[in-house]
C-alpha cells in the first residue's frame, strides 16, 4: 500500500485472480476512479483503493496494460491524478514450438559438399522471443532408412538447415536408395530442460544424381577453321553459385582451354594433332572464399586426325644395289616413305607406283613395285651390267589427299665370278731374329682380282692357312693397291719354333658365285726362319709375394724364387738389393733358389718389405734379369694393452659425489686384436675401497671416486686393462689421482 503515484507492475500470465497495490486515500480525497486498458479483468475498488486482477492475463494476447488512477472528493472533482500504472505481463512457458509446414521436401545431389545446406526447417513459439522460453533447437529424431551407423544427414540446431554429412557426402547414392525421411524434432527452452515443449515433422529427401561429373573423352578436329573460343563441353557444379575454374596436369607453355563463370569449356585456338594428340587438364569448382566445393574433374581431350601432312621420302635418293645374276622376281630393296597424320588411318595410308624409268633398256618394265609396302622387284630377268650400270626410277608416292615423288637409283654390281690369283706361287724365304719387334713388317705379297674394282667382289682379304698354330703371324690388305704386308704379330721364340712353312690363301669378303671355286692359284708359300739370340733370364712369375707372421724365428724360410734362361744356361742369384724401410734395411740371405729371413722384425717397424733380386746366366754375367719380392708382415697379438697418455687425474677438493674422469686404453697391434677393451680395478683394498670403474665405450672407461671422504693427497689406483684379443693380454697399470684444491679455471693450485 502507499500514497497515489506512478507505478509499475509485473505480473507473470495465467495464475488466477490476485490483488496488486493498495492506493491510500488523502484528504480532501474520498475515493478513486481509475480508466485504461482493463482487458474487463483489471479493476479497483473505489473506496478502499485496492488494485487487482480478477483472472488471467495472458501473454501472447497483451504484453503491456496501460492505466491512469486518480483521486476525487466528494463532488467528484479530481483531487490528484491522474497517474499512470502500468502493468507489464511476465511470458511463462506455455506454448510448444509449432513448424510452419505440416511436411518438408527436400532435394540433395549426390556428392554434395558435407555441411552444405540443401534445404531449411522452421518453426515458431509464441512465447517471449527474450526468454528461453521461445529459444528454439533442432535435431534429428530419426532417420528412415539408416543404412550406416553413422547418419546421412545433419541439421544445424540453430537454424535448422538440413545438410549431408561426411557419411552421407561420400554414400549418398539415387542408384542404391534415392528417398530417405527424415524426423526432426524441435524444442524449446534451447532444448536444454526435460520440461521443454518438443514437436515434430517429417523430412522428405530426395536424392538424385550429382551435376559434377567429368564429360565423355572430348573430340577436336585438328586445325579448325571455325572462329575461336569454340565451345567444346559443360561441367555444372552441385552449388550453383560456384566458381569454376581450370589447371593444367601437363606443363604446358600455354594451355589451349578456358572455361567460363557458366561452366562452359572452350577451347581457344586450332590444334595441331602432329604437335600434339592429347591434352589432359583438371576443372574445378570453388566457393567465394576460394575453397573447394567439389573435387576436381578430370578432363581429356583428343585431337583427331585431318589429312593435312603429304608424304615425306625418307631419304632423297634412295640406292639400290642389284648383282647381275639376281634372278627375275627377287625382293631388291624397299622405298621408304612416312606420312605425319594419324597412323592406322587412311590419312596415312601410302601407295607406291612406279611413274618413269631410266633407261627404258633393254626394257621398259624391269621393274616391279607393290603398291602398299613399297617393296621393289625384278620382273621376268635379271639385270646385266654390261646392258646400264644405273636405272633412275621416279616412284609416286601417294595417300588419300597429296602425292609425292621418291627418286631411287638401281646400281648394277658385278657378280664375284674372279678368284684372287698370287703373282708367285712361292716367295723366297725370310729370316728374322727371335727379338724382332712386334708390328714389324717382314714380307710384302700381291694377288690380283678382275672382279670390278673396289667392291667387296674384288677386295683381297690374306690368311695364314697353315704353319701358324699361334697366330704368330698378321696381314693386313691396302684396301686400295691389295698389296699385302706380313707383319709379326707376337714375340718369336728361337727355342720353341725355328722355322715356320706358311700357306697364304688370297679370298674375297663376297661370297663367289656357286659355279665358280677358290683353288690352287689364290695360294703362296714361304718359310721363315727364325734365328738366336742369347736372352737373359727368365722369372716365373713377375712378382713374388709371401705373407708371414711378425717375429717369426730367424733362417725361417720365406719363399722359393725360380729362374731359367731360354737357352738352357744355368742361373745364379747374383744380386739382392735391398730397399730402405724407415732408415732400416730388411736382410735377407740367399741361399741357390731360397731367401731365410737372417733378422726378425715386427710390425710396428714396417708392414711391408721389398726386396730386388737380380739373377744372372752362370756363363755371361750380363745377360741378367730381376723380379721383386714382397714381404707382407702379419700381426699378431704380442703387445698389452697401455693408458693412451700420462693422465693427469684429479678431483677438486671437497669431493662432493657424481665427480668422474675419463680414461683411454690403446694398444701397438693392429684395431682387429682389440675391438674392446675391458677395464677393471686391482683386487686392492685401497682402491676398491675408494674408487670405481665403469665402461664409456670400446675404448675408454670412467673413473670416479666412492665417498667423499678424502684428504688432500695423491692416490695410487691400480687398473687392469684386458684387450680381449687372441690370445687376450692383460695389463695392470697404475694410474696416480690428485685430490687437490682447484683455481675458478677447475684447475689445481
Amino acid at each position: 500500500s502507499g500514497p497515489l503515484k506512478d507505478m509499475n507492475f509485473s505480473v507473470q500470465e495465467g495464475g488466477g485472480p490476485r490483488i496488486l497495490h493498495q492506493f491510500k486515500l488523502e484528504p480532501p480525497a474520498v475515493s478513486f476512479r481509475m480508466s485504461g486498458e482493463k482487458a474487463g479483468i483489471i479493476d479497483m475498488e473505489p473506496k478502499s483503493g485496492i488494485l487487482y486482477i480478477n483472472g488471467s492475463l495472458d501473454w501472447e494476447t497483451k504484453q503491456v496494460h496501460k492505466l491512469q488512477v486518480e483521486s476525487l472528493d466528494e463532488r467528484g472533482n479530481v483531487v490528484k491524478g491522474p497517474y499512470a500504472v502500468t502493468i507489464y505481463v511476465e511470458d511463462i512457458n506455455d506454448n510448444p514450438p509449432e513448424f510452419d509446414q505440416t511436411r518438408y521436401f527436400g532435394v540433395v545431389r549426390q556428392n554434395s559438399r558435407p555441411g552444405k545446406p540443401f534445404m531449411y526447417v522452421h518453426a515458431t513459439d509464441r512465447d517471449d522471443p527474450r526468454t528461453p522460453h521461445a529459444q528454439l533447437s533442432y535435431s534429428i529424431l530419426h532417420h528412415f532408412p539408416k543404412p550406416y551407423e553413422e547418419m546421412l544427414f545433419q541439421i544445424d540446431s540453430a537454424t535448422g538447415a538440413i545438410s549431408p554429412s561426411k557419411t552421407g557426402s561420400y554414400y549418398l547414392d539415387p542408384q542404391k536408395q534415392d528417398t530417405f525421411t527424415l524426423v526432426v524434432s524441435v524444442k524449446d527452452m534451447a532444448g536444454m530442460t526435460t520440461n521443454a515443449f518438443t514437436s515434430s515433422v517429417d523430412v522428405i529427401i530426395i536424392v538424385r544424381e550429382s551435376l559434377w561429373k567429368a564429360p565423355p573423352t572430348i573430340h577436336i578436329k585438328e586445325n579448325s577453321t571455325q572462329a575461336h573460343p569454340v565451345n567444346i563441353s559443360k561441367v555444372q557444379s552441385n552449388e550453383p553459385d560456384a566458381i569454376y575454374g581450370i589447371f593444367e596436369k601437363e606443363k604446358l607453355p600455354r594451355l589451349p582451354f578456358s572455361i567460363s563463370k557458366n561452366g562452359d569449356i572452350y577451347v581457344t585456338q586450332p590444334l595441331d594433332r602432329e604437335e600434339k594428340d592429347t591434352y589432359t587438364f583438371f576443372v574445378v569448382s570453388k566457393d567465394n572464399k576460394g575453397e573447394l566445393v567439389d573435387k576436381p574433374l578430370q578432363i581429356h581431350v583428343i585431337v583427331e586426325d585431318i589429312n593435312d601432312n603429304p608424304p615425306v621420302c625418307q631419304q632423297d635418293l634412295t640406292i639400290i644395289e642389284v648383282q647381275e645374276n639376281e634372278i627375275g622376281g627377287s625382293h631388291i630393296g624397299t622405298v621408304l616413305a612416312t606420312d605425319m597424320d594419324k597412323e592406322g588411318t587412311l590419312n596415312s595410308r601410302l601407295r607406291f607406283k612406279i611413274q618413269s624409268q631410266e633407261p627404258e633398256f633393254p626394257a621398259k618394265n624391269l621393274f616391279y613395285i607393290q603398291q602398299d609396302t613399297g617393296n621393289l622387284h625384278l620382273t621376268g630377268r635379271s639385270l646385266s651390267k654390261r646392258d646400264s650400270a644405273k636405272y633412275s626410277l621416279k616412284v609416286l608416292v601417294s595417300d588419300p589427299a597429296f602425292q609425292t615423288i621418291c627418286d631411287v637409283e638401281v646400281h648394277v654390281i658385278d657378280i664375284n665370278d674372279q678368284i684372287p690369283i698370287f703373282e708367285k706361287s712361292e716367295y723366297n724365304s725370310v729370316t728374322v731374329a727371335e727379338n724382332i719387334p712386334i708390328g714389324t713388317v717382314i714380307l710384302e705379297i700381291q694377288a690380283t682380282d678382275e672382279d670390278e674394282p673396289a667392291t667387296g667382289s674384288s677386295l683381297i682379304v690374306y690368311q695364314v692357312k697353315e704353319g701358324d698354330p699361334n697366330n704368330s703371324f698378321i696381314i693386313e690388305t691396302d684396301s686400295e693397291t691389295n698389296r699385302g704386308f706380313v707383319k709379326i704379330n707376337k714375340a718369336l721364340d728361337f727355342e720353341t719354333m725355328p722355322v715356320y712353312n706358311l700357306v697364304i690363301n688370297a679370298t674375297n669378303p663376297e661370297p663367289l658365285v656357286p659355279s665358280v671355286q677358290y683353288n690352287s692359284s689364290s695360294l703362296t708359300t714361304f718359310k721363315v726362319f727364325v734365328t738366336n739370340v742369347d736372352e737373359p733370364p727368365v722369372f716365373l712369375k713377375p712378382v713374388y709375394r709371401t705373407e708371414v707372421s711378425e717375429g717369426i724365428p730367424v733362417n725361417t724360410l720365406v719363399m722359393t724364387v725360380e729362374a731359367y734362361d731360354p737357352e738352357g744356361d744355368s742361373v745364379r742369384v747374383s744380386k739382392i738389393v735391398l730397399k730402405e724401410v724407415q732408415g732400416k734395411y730388411a736382410q735377407y740371405l740367399a741361399r741357390g733358389k731360397t731367401l731365410f729371413l737372417q733378422k726378425s722384425y715386427l710390425l710396428v717397424e714396417e708392414e711391408m718389405y721389398s726386396v730386388e733380386v737380380v739373377v744372372s746366366e752362370q756363363n755371361n754375367a750380363a745377360q741378367k734379369s730381376k723380379v721383386s719380392l714382397i714381404l707382407h708382415l702379419r700381426d699378431v697379438n704380442d703387445n698389452r694393452p697401455q693408458l693412451a697418455k700420462d693422465y693427469p687425474a684429479f678431483f677438486c677438493y671437497p669431493v662432493s659425489g657424481g665427480e668422474r674422469t675419463l680414461i683411454q686404453a690403446t694398444d701397438a697391434d693392429e684395431q682387429l686384436f682389440y675391438s674392446k677393451f675391458t677395464f677393471s680395478l686391482a683386487d686392492e683394498m685401497n682402491t676398491r675401497n675408494n674408487w670405481e670403474i665403469s665402461t664409456f665405450n670400446a675404448t675408454h672407461a670412467y673413473l670416479s671416486p666412492k665417498h667423499a671422504n678424502f684428504e688432500e693427497k695423491e692416490y695410487d689406483v691400480s687398473i687392469i686393462l684386458n684387450d680381449n684379443g687372441k690370445p687376450p693380454l692383460e695389463n695392470k697399470v697404475n694410474l696416480k689421482v690428485s685430490i687437490c684444491k682447484c683455481s675458478s679455471e677447475n684447475s689445481c693450485f
